[in-house]
C-alpha cells in the first residue's frame, strides 16, 4: 500500500464520516438531552460498531480477492461509482437534520450498546464497506496487513467524529438544529463525495 493510497482513504472516509446520517442523529439526540457526558460512550459504541461492520466486509472481500480478480477490479468499478451517487443524493439532500432530545436518563452501557447496535447491525453498514473498501485495496499486496491499517484509520475516525458531533451537539444546540448549516455541509461533502469517486475510478482504471 502507498502513502497516496492511505491519504486518499483517509480524506474520503473523513468526508463520509462527517456527512449527518443515522449514527450521527443517536449521538446528537443523546447530547442534546444529556449533554457531553454522552460523548465518550457514544463514540466508543460507533467505533465497535463500524469494527464490527468494517470486519465483517472486509472478510467478505478476503474471500472474494481470493476466489476472482476479476470480480474484484469489477467491484471497484461499482464501489467508486456508488461513491459518485451518494454524492449526488447528498447534495440535493436538503438541511434537515431532526433529532428529537433523549431527556431520560440512560445508562453508560445502555448508551454504548445503542451505539454500537444501531451502527453494526444496519445493513447499509456492512454494504457500504463492502462497496467503498475495493477502491483502496490492492489486490497484490498483504490483504491482512491492508486490513489492519484501514480498519485502524477509520476507527480513530469513527471515534474522533462521534466525540466531536457529541461535544458540539451538547454546547452549540442552535448550530445543529440549523437547517442551513446541515445544508451547506451537506453540498461540501456532496461535492467532495463525487470528487472522490471520480479520483477512485481513475485510480481503478490505472491499475486494473
Amino acid at each position: 500500500m502507498t502513502f497516496e493510497t492511505w491519504a486518499a482513504f483517509t480524506a474520503a472516509s473523513a468526508i463520509l464520516l462527517i456527512i449527518p446520517g443515522p449514527t450521527v442523529l443517536l449521538v446528537v439526540s443523546y447530547a442534546l438531552g444529556q449533554g457531553w457526558r454522552t460523548a465518550l460512550p457514544m463514540a466508543v459504541g460507533v467505533a465497535l460498531g463500524d469494527f464490527t461492520a468494517m470486519t465483517l466486509s472486509m472478510l467478505g472481500l478476503g474471500a472474494l480477492l481470493a476466489a476472482s480478480a476479476t470480480l474484484f477490479t469489477i467491484l471497484k468499478w461499482v464501489g467508486a461509482a456508488y461513491l459518485v451517487y451518494l454524492g449526488i443524493k447528498l447534495w440535493r439532500a436538503g438541511g434537515a437534520l431532526r433529532a428529537a432530545p433523549r431527556t431520560d436518563r440512560v445508562s453508560v452501557l445502555r448508551m454504548l450498546g445503542h451505539a454500537w447496535l444501531v451502527t453494526a447491525l444496519n445493513p447499509k453498514s456492512i454494504t457500504f464497506f463492502v462497496a467503498f473498501l475495493p477502491t483502496f485495496l490492492d489486490p497484490h499486496a498483504d490483504f491482512l496487513g491492508q486490513m489492519v491499517v484501514f480498519e485502524t484509520t477509520f476507527l480513530v475516525l469513527a471515534f474522533a467524529n462521534a466525540f466531536t458531533y457529541a461535544l458540539v451537539a451538547s454546547r452549540a444546540r442552535g448550530l445543529v438544529s440549523n437547517p442551513h448549516t446541515i445544508g451547506v455541509i451537506n453540498k461540501v461533502g456532496g461535492g467532495l463525495l463525487v470528487g472522490a469517486g471520480a479520483a477512485t475510478i481513475t485510480f481503478a482504471g490505472a491499475t486494473s
